[in-house]
């Protein structure tokens, strides 16, 4: 199974793109292993003008084998056509300044761009050669045939398959994001530059919100809403515990107080139910109704219901008709966490619309990630937007020395945001592609009844950032994928209840039984849009065959 991407040395693309080349068969095979693993093929920028006076030479000699001349202007035009068809199929990689320096110092100046290009690429980049003297310089070199034997050997033997394939989806897009990021570089507006609103409107547009405001990061999300409303010590804000830290850490760092409430077993969210009766027993103040947390130091009066926090976790939304209506009746603000639900649907409306302020986090693991860091929030309101747009460059007022409130250092980069713009391009596409996968999965995982595989409620379609499974002997299970090349990741191991950082708010094990059974069971298969069908059959083969084994 060919995965990897190759980039052509001259002589290799005259050989395939010429007729009656001796190598020519050699390099197209090598070139067709990688187009069929979705992998792509490279020409170098700086390569081009000599590619197409090589290629002039080889259609003369070629056609005068045959006994046939050409003028040098159809000459020319054939070896541009080509070109010009192959490019429909290769990208171009672009060559930069110091490029050019370290070939000028070089004894064969082509190929030491070639090796300087070929760097911009993932780390199993291969670069195809026939010139012995080139292979011997760098071990990403290598003959077609070389090659060929290699990727096929590859795919008889198997080899280890990544949990999230941020190289295979970078290939697809490389050239807009060198573009992006070159565009930054020049116009040189590296803290709110234009990309930045281009994003804001791009994602408004796509989830169907009249604010984006993109920001340094999930947390800086969720902390950004929590401070529109004014959140601080005495305020009750009701989540779950089984998620990552930053949805409760943020409450904590306002001086309010998490109220922890347990899981729907099947969707691993916030159980409505169990919410009423959290927010009943908080105003009533007893924990006789539904575990409460210890009241902070020094306090003897009653928590305040303020807010709710849902998270959709592993990339399904919540059950907001009902967290919603709860909200409405006892007065209290709702904050979608989708930090891991962008792009997911819940009854017609998009991940990000769902709650009174959106949060999602664009770290690069999310359904849509940047390079680095990176979030945004979202709401229908005017004037919430304004406060969090104000807050989000240090309580900015008229400029940005009038400073109408507190707030936060919390900007996105231009430069994240110029890698975004080319990653929603493709985003639709990969989320068919997420559920594609996940279907896959389920379809052949669900008949073991060893196994709890996820469940999609009616009206909902997820986002696919975890595949998460439910098993008994989960490290035995883990222990046996991983001798097989297959990762799996655990999310999440101990609710925040149970946390350290918790350790203050007096809950206990049992407090939040769906919680802790979820954290004692659950594990998460490889999942990305680029997992091909044999690898998903092949996962899932191996992890029956361990549950087999366990019986």
């Amino acid at each position: 199974m060919a995965e990897r991407d190759v980039v052509l040395d001259v002589d290799v693309a005259v050989d395939l793109l010429a007729d009656h080349r001796p190598d020519g068969p050699a390099a197209k095979a090598a070139i067709d292993r990688v187009l069929q693993g979705e992998g792509r093929v490279w020409l170098v920028a700086a390569c081009l003008p000599v590619l197409l006076e090589r290629l002039k030479e080889a259609l003369e000699t070629a056609a005068e084998e045959k006994g046939k001349t050409f003028d040098p202007k159809t000459l020319s035009s054939r070896a541009r056509d080509c070109l010009r068809n192959f490019l429909r199929k290769a990208g171009v990689l672009s060559s930069h300044g110091f490029d050019a320096e370290a070939a000028l110092e070089s004894e064969a100046p082509l190929s030491a761009l070639i090796l300087r290009s070929a760097d911009a690429l993932a780390e199993d980049v291969a670069i195809l050669s026939r010139d012995p003297e080139f292979i011997a310089t760098d071990n990403r070199v290598i003959a077609p045939q070389d090659f060929v034997d290699r990727q096929d050997s590859k795919g008889r033997k198997g080899g280890t398959i990544p949990f999230v394939d941020l190289a295979r989806q970078q290939r697809r897009i490389l050239t807009k994001v060198e573009k992006g990021i070159s565009k930054v570089l020049r116009h040189g507006q590296y803290i709110m530059g234009p990309e930045i609103k281009e994003l804001e409107n791009r994602l408004a547009e796509y989830t169907g919100v009249e604010h984006a405001i993109c920001c340094a990061s999930g947390t800086d999300a969720l902390l950004l809403a929590l401070m529109a409303y004014g959140v601080g010590p005495g305020h009750a804000i009701f989540t779950s515990p089984f998620t990552f830290i930053s949805t409760a850490e943020v409450i904590s760092l306002l001086g309010a107080t998490p109220v922890f409430v347990d899981i729907d077993p099947r969707t691993f969210n916030i159980d409505p139910d169990c919410l009423e009766k959290a927010i009943e027993a908080c105003k009533e103040d007893n924990p006789e109704i539904y575990p409460l947390p210890a009241p902070p130091t020094g306090s003897a009066t009653t928590l305040e219901p303020r807010g709710i926090i849902p998270v959709d976790l592993f990339g399904l939304p919540a059950d907001y008709d009902r967290v919603n209506a709860v909200a409405v009746k006892q007065g209290l603000f709702v904050i979608e966490d989708a930090a891991q639900s962008f792009g997911a649907e819940y009854h017609g409306k998009r991940a990000c619309s769902l709650g009174d302020i959106c949060c999602t986090s664009f770290y690069p693991a999310k359904p849509l990630g940047c390079y680095g860091d990176g979030g945004a929030v979202f709401t229908q309101n005017g004037e919430l937007a304004e406060r969090m747009i104000s807050m989000r460059i240090h309580g900015k007022g008229k400029d940005k020395y009038d400073n109408s409130r507190i707030g936060l250092n919390a900007r996105m980069d231009t430069l994240q945001a110029a890698l975004l713009l080319p990653k929603l391009e493709i985003f639709p596409e990969e989320i068919v592609s997420r559920n594609r996968v996940a279907a896959r999965y389920t379809e052949q995982l669900s008949p073991y009844e060893s196994l709890q595989t996820p469940r999609v409620p009616d009206g909902l379609q997820s986002a696919w950032a975890q595949y998460s499974l439910l098993a008994d002997r989960r490290e035995d299970v883990q222990s046996a994928l991983r001798a097989k090349g297959i990762p799996t990741a655990v999310y999440y191991p101990k609710p925040l209840h149970l946390q350290t950082a918790y350790g203050g708010l007096g809950y206990k094990e049992g407090d939040f039984p769906e919680s802790e059974s979820a954290a004692r069971r659950i594990f998460s298969l490889p999942m990305h849009p680029y997992l091909l069908d044999e690898q998903i059959r092949m996962i899932a083969h191996e992890l029956t065959l361990a549950l087999e084994a366990l019986q």
